[in-house]
């Protein structure tokens, strides 16, 4: 029988009401503080419960990207998951979507060379896996547009403390109520930066071929299972083989990455979400990755992403290519998107660009859209 929008899937041990699932969207809604370095501007607040609570009618929600170490900092108002405090601000999210019947997986980030070095005074710089600089403009931690700096390739002493920063970012993530965790491997944030040759020049054993280019992200996958707070099943995985974001795309990534799903498939992991999709820019170095690719190497749940429209997503589903479809932006402006696809609801207004990721603003743009009331729409009807 074909999947729909509406059947219910397992994730994790876990049963997901539906398979539609909110994908990771950074919305910069944490406090505004004079000092950017307070705790205050990095820790989820009573905006982020009513965000996260009003689409708990997907099946999953995969949280926005979460920092998880001082070199991995680089967006500011946006949250992070390195001490107790982190996790005991994320409890109330986590507790509301809950009583709300959803499930929620924390998206663990470290930006690599997308940062700056404002950002990080201790060190006064910015790492990646090699020194190799991103085309067009970087943030200062004042919000100040610059030219990206050249990044310092990581020891491996601090290829080490990174992993361990993604482990102990899972170990707060528990603590703080998440059912899962969700490995930003994608959108030339730093295990992308491994990942793809355009960025790794290494010539060690995180560099050159393919299963070192690869060890960082395996090195982090197997730490989170030894760590115990999460099993393999609970920890997903994000791949973009296709994105230019980051100024990334590699000649091999039709090879690269499809090699990555086939060798992580051993550790029984959570899903792979693959934004397939072209819509975030195309490098055009390699015929494109498809889920098609995907389900030749990967045995557990697929997710596909990237400017989906319902009929898009329901075609994907019934097909078989995919198990699960994440939504993003039209989620911003529709908190019930999953009712208003599954019963062909209208969809309010595009949401503005300009408030997708505002900091201090509020409510504006992030939890004032309306939900659809059938009832309303049937008295309009019948005037």
């Amino acid at each position: 029988m074909a999947a729909e929008l509406s059947s219910k899937f397992t994730v994790g041990g876990q049963e997901l009401k539906n398979r539609i699932v909110l994908a990771p969207l950074t919305r910069s809604r944490c406090e505004v503080t004079e000092d950017p370095f307070d705790i205050k501007n990095s820790l989820p607040n009573e905006l982020h419960v009513e965000y996260y609570s009003q689409r708990a009618s997907g099946g999953l929600l995969i949280s926005e990207g979460v920092q998880v170490s001082e070199l991995g900092w680089g967006w500011m108002c946006a949250p992070k998951i390195m001490e107790e405090a982190h996790a005991e601000a994320w409890k109330p999210v986590t507790k509301a979507v809950h009583e709300k019947g959803g499930l929620i997986y924390m998206q663990l980030w470290h930006l690599g060379r997308q940062t700056h070095s404002s950002f990080h005074p201790a060190t006064n710089k910015i790492v990646s896996a090699s020194d190799v600089k991103m085309a067009g403009e970087a943030k200062t931690i004042t919000g100040e547009k610059v030219e990206p700096e050249t990044p310092v390739p990581m020891t491996k002493e601090e290829i080490q403390d990174t992993i361990a920063a993604f482990v102990n970012g899972a170990r707060l993530a528990k603590i703080a109520g998440f059912d899962g965790v969700e490995l930003h491997s994608a959108n030339g944030y730093l295990i992308d930066q491994f990942l793809q040759k355009r960025t790794n020049k290494r010539t060690d054993e995180y560099g050159g071929s393919m299963e070192n280019r690869m060890r960082l992200l395996k090195e982090i996958v197997e730490g989170i299972i030894a760590e115990g707070s999460f099993p393999a099943n609970r920890i997903g995985l994000r791949l973009s083989p296709n994105g230019v974001f980051g100024d990334m795309g590699s000649d091999d990534n039709n090879v690269m990455f499809p090699f990555v799903a086939k060798e992580l498939n051993k550790y029984g992991l959570a899903y792979l979400h693959v934004m397939d999709g072209l819509g975030f820019g195309f490098h055009n170095l390699c015929p494109p990755v498809t889920m098609y690719d995907f389900r030749k190497v990967w045995d557990g749940p697929l997710m596909c992403n990237v400017g989906l429209t319902k009929d898009e997503a329901k075609g994907m589903l019934r097909s078989g290519t995919t198990d699960l479809v994440a939504v993003g932006r039209p989620y911003i402006a529709n908190p019930d998107l999953a009712d208003r696809w599954i019963n062909d609801w209208p969809l309010n207004p595009d949401a503005d660009y300009a408030t997708w990721w505002q900091a201090g603003i509020g409510a504006k743009g992030y939890t004032d859209y309306p939900f659809y009331e059938p009832e309303k729409s049937a008295e309009k009807k019948d005037e």
